[in-house]
């Protein structure tokens, strides 16, 4: 993970939307052990997911898998009531926040704990300096960002220097080849600072996998309910789905699924660490990690450049312009 020297399986398992909630606890729990079989050692979740619940159904399913062999991860930063200091990275919504997750995730520390956002109300350096009291505690073990921009991971990383404190070695953004933000200057920052990338929703919420091949809406899909789609919208934009539709041809000449050829893609690009997956099913857990090892040929890649360029294709193609 970055320059750090914490080993993190390629493919992680996340709980958003899914653990504690439309995956109940009886089922997080074969999940997870699944996983864990499969060689996934990194585990993420944030307290607000499904209000707690994700994390404490995280942690009634890793009590009976080995602790060491375990990278537990979450968050806070959003609101978990409608209390003044219940919310943000002040130090005092971290440390209880820390302490909350710690009692529902049954452990006595994390291994990663991250800022979901930035916090425009609170100093970096207050932040900064909560992470180095926590893990000189023995609380937790490394911090992250989620969601941080350039300037703010480099005064993080100053500040930290200065003080004498912990520099984050995560940032954990949305990256997938339909979203590539992070290529226009995140990337290059946290590889200087030390930084390594674990994505979230690299299969796009599941619009790269071709489940709305054609356009069409499954019933009991993701986009098919109103409260998980909200952050779909640009995904299921009818040129976007024909644009994934061409995606196909790629994976069927390699013989792998559209999904695994989204992940190996994403693991085969600079800074990435993990890419966090989610699932209501082993087997979709199953045909995700398969992923890891797939390496892309060059036409491969250049075909799926061709079909959703990047940042830096897209600026070269303006100058040309």
């Amino acid at each position: 993970m970055g320059r750090s020297g914490l080993q993190v399986s390629e493919v992680s398992l996340g709980s958003w939307l899914t653990l504690g909630g439309r995956v109940d606890f009886v089922e997080t729990a074969r999940l997870v052990h699944r996983a864990f079989d499969l060689g996934i050692n990194l585990f993420d979740s944030a307290d607000v997911y499904q209000d707690g619940d994700a994390e404490s159904a995280l942690g009634d399913a890793v009590a009976s898998l080995p602790r060491h062999h375990l990278v537990l991860a979450t968050k806070c930063f959003f609101p978990m009531s409608e209390r003044a200091n219940d919310r943000g990275l002040s130090r005092k919504h971290i440390v209880e926040s820390v302490e909350g997750s710690l009692r529902r995730l049954k452990t006595d520390y994390l291994d990663l704990h991250q800022c979901h956002r930035a916090d425009p109300d609170v100093p970096i350096e207050e932040t900064v300096r909560a992470y180095e009291d926590l893990i000189r505690q023995g609380k937790l073990l490394y911090w992250g960002v989620s969601h941080w921009n350039s300037s703010e991971i480099e005064e993080a990383c100053q500040i930290a220097d200065r003080t004498g404190g912990y520099r984050p070695i995560a940032s954990q953004p949305e990256y997938s080849i339909l979203e590539r933000q992070i290529e226009v200057d995140l990337v290059a920052t946290c590889e200087r600072e030390g930084l390594g990338q674990i994505v979230f929703s690299p299969l796009a919420q599941g619009a790269l996998t071709g489940k709305y091949s054609g356009g069409q809406i499954p019933g009991r899909s993701r986009a098919s309910d109103p409260k998980r789609n909200r952050w779909m919208a640009n995904h299921l934009d009818v040129g976007v789905l024909e644009r994934i539709d061409e995606l196909r041809t790629l994976a069927d000449g390699l013989g792998i699924s559209m999904a695994q050829l989204a992940l190996a893609w994403c693991l085969g690009r600079p800074n990435i660490a993990s890419v966090i997956v989610g699932a209501t099913r082993i087997n979709q857990l199953e045909e995700n990690v398969k992923a890891v090892g797939i390496e892309l040929p060059i036409e491969v890649s250049e075909a799926i450049e061709a079909i959703f360029p990047g940042p830096a294709t897209q600026a070269d193609s303006n100058a040309d312009d």
